[in-house]
């Protein structure tokens, strides 16, 4: 029983069920972060837990070709945390909401036996071009950008007790804001790849499945929080596309053709 589904059916209506809420040009979004459900403490600096925290949740305003510029920041402090401490993390969310143009304008703390970050991000569609996860249609070709896999293994080498590089997808994942902005365009639909691609494809599928073109490992379908996009393009726009990754020195995979019949999935993702 899939208990994230039972409670988004228990308030679902029009605005429900992408990366984010869109009213009129509007994106309304909301992630969590949580310690002993995304993270360790011991795994990530506190600079780098604030970072990912921002990171993860712009994420899903760039898959919908929207622009942060707000977010509202809701803090669970556990009583033991060291002011140092404290004042390191906060500086991560600041400097990472800076880098992409987010101005945090209010929120709330609280006493909490975990590390709890909730930020809710208020964005705009840019070019008045909203891009869902729906939209897919039979012909189109089914992409993602960079490389998978690299969250999960980062995730294994930590609780196996080993060190990863403050460069791994793990710590620190790569948001593709400049080829969306320049490529929403000419995408049919679109999401981040957050829980995983075995989670993630059947969502962006819909009712059809796809061909595939290339072998897909088991890291590369099970890896969650990778938040490399995923989105369908026409065969005719694909060129196009292309050149936008050229320019924006992104790895374009085209991972297979969308044709009749009903995508499964290959594994669920879940948090360690």
């Amino acid at each position: 029983m899939d208990k994230e589904q039972n409670i988004i059916d228990i308030f679902t209506n029009k605005f429900i069920g992408d990366d984010g809420a869109v009213i009129g040009k509007m994106v309304l979004s909301k992630d969590m972060f949580v310690e002993n459900t995304h993270f360790k403490r011991g795994w990530l600096s506190a600079f780098e837990i604030g970072q990912k925290a921002m990171l993860v949740n712009l994420s899903d305003a760039v898959a919908m070709n929207a622009a942060p510029r707000f977010a509202l920041l809701g803090l669970g402090i556990p009583s033991n945390l060291k002011n140092s401490y404290i004042l390191e993390l906060c500086k991560g969310i600041k400097h990472t909401a800076e880098k992409y143009g987010v101005k945090i304008i209010g929120g709330d703390t609280v006493k909490s036996s975990e590390i709890t970050i909730s930020l809710s991000i208020i964005s705009y569609l840019q070019n008045t071009k909203e891009v869902s996860r729906n939209g897919a249609a039979l012909g189109d070709l089914v992409c993602y950008t960079g490389s998978l896999g690299g969250s999960l293994k980062g995730l294994k080498t930590l609780l196996n007790g080993g060190h990863i590089s403050s460069k791994s997808k793990f710590k620190t994942p790569i948001l593709r804001d400049k080829f969306m902005k320049h490529s929403a365009k000419f995408m049919k639909c679109a999401m981040d790849i957050s829980d995983g691609l075995a989670s993630d494809l059947p969502k962006i599928c819909s009712k059809f499945r796809v061909k595939f073109y290339k072998n897909i490992s088991k890291l590369q379908w099970l890896s969650g929080e990778e938040y490399e996009l995923l989105f369908c393009v026409s065969p005719h726009n694909l060129k196009r596309v292309q050149n936008e990754a050229k320019r924006c020195r992104v790895k374009l995979n085209i991972l297979g053709k969308i044709i009749k019949g009903k995508q499964k999935t290959h594994g669920k993702f879940t948090h360690f």
